[in-house]
């Protein structure tokens, strides 16, 4: 599919932020990074990741070794896998019923640290799309986070649906803050599970059957009240509904905010290219 950005103006970039930039995949912004049309902020606790990280993208990208919370000393709980360890316990006796779980997020020490609240960072400025996966805290992160919500388009998060961690939040209290902070739901990027102990499927230890445990949650700033958009964030978010998310008919809707703003034309010719 052609990049939307052949259609609207390139005189603005999309800003990235990055909580728990640690991946084993590309990210879904990589097209938009190469095409040099967004600028990440990151942030990786890993010392290693992130200067790997660092190293990989360069200027004007960054990222930093905090840990992103509610601004109080915590425990990180470190575990066998770097992308497992998390601020909450992990619950090993529910990860144990499942295959390969508990072998993944086994704990091995306790560290105190320090967090940090995205609204004290002040290099931050302006957010369009959020990428969080930090292993149950993501609604501590929302919550000390209203000035950077408030400008946000996109958020992308890792929401589980059962109690992998002590006492982390589920996805009910996630979908409810973030609804109230002026999000819409928009989809669920795929389902992870695990089957239950002894079952395997076909021999994949990493295969379900019918329990999902976790997925990514995607949602996007009100599409009711486009109205309250300026013309730069309406082409943000057009971009981001087309190139990252395929959800076409939602960048329709945007562009014809769009053009009710400006007297453009740019939802009709998006229609036509479509076509």
């Amino acid at each position: 599919m052609w990049s939307l950005l052949e259609l609207l103006p390139n005189n603005f970039q999309i800003d990235i932020l990055d909580v728990g930039a640690a991946f084993n995949d590309q990210p879904p912004y990589q097209a938009l990074v190469d095409a040099g049309r967004a600028r990440i902020m990151g942030f990786e606790p890993n010392a290693g990741e992130c200067e790997r990280l660092n190293r990989a993208y360069g200027e004007p990208h960054r990222f930093f070794p905090h840990f992103i919370g509610d601004g109080k000393p915590a425990t990180f709980h470190e575990t066998n896998w770097n992308l497992t360890g998390s601020l909450y316990e992990p619950n090993t006796p529910v990860l144990e019923k499942f295959q390969n779980l508990a072998e993944l997020v086994t704990p091995v020490a306790r560290h105190a640290v320090n967090t940090t609240r995205l609204d004290d960072i002040a290099e931050i400025h302006n957010v369009d799309f959020i990428k969080i996966d930090v292993q149950g805290s993501e609604l501590t992160i929302f919550q000390n986070a209203p000035r950077i919500l408030s400008g946000t388009l996109l958020i992308q998060s890792e929401v589980e649906f059962v109690e992998l961690y002590k006492g982390q939040p589920m996805f009910a209290d996630v979908d409810t803050f973030l609804r109230g902070a002026g999000f819409q739901f928009h989809a669920f990027d795929g389902f992870a599970g695990r089957t239950f102990k002894p079952l395997m499927v076909n021999g994949n230890i990493n295969a379900s059957i019918r329990q999902s445990l976790w997925s990514d949650a995607i949602y996007v700033r009100d599409w009711m009240k486009l109205d309250q958009l300026g013309v730069t964030k309406l082409q943000k978010y057009a971009v981001l509904a087309h190139d990252l998310l395929h959800s076409y008919d939602l960048a329709h809707l945007v562009l014809v905010a769009l053009d009710q703003k400006t007297g453009g034309n740019y939802a009709a010719r998006y229609l036509e290219r479509l076509q």
